[in-house]
């Protein structure tokens, strides 16, 4: 069997996920990395998703 491939995903919160690259896109996600496998995706993220926090609340903290 061949291993899935992934494409890394973000929103308008600059939340990141991962997500089948087959299918499309869920409404509000647009894709930032890939199609790669899915540790690859999940590296991508851990090194590029530094704040967990929404980008809202990271906006209100900063005013």
């Amino acid at each position: 069997m061949s291993e899935q491939s992934y494409v890394v995903v973000v929103n308008d919160e600059e939340q990141y996920s991962i997500w089948p690259a087959h299918r499309d896109l869920p409404a509000g996600w647009s894709t930032r990395n890939g199609p790669a496998d899915r540790e690859s995706c999940l590296a991508y993220i851990q090194e590029y998703w530094v704040d967990m926090r929404p980008r809202s609340l990271r906006d209100r903290a900063a005013s």
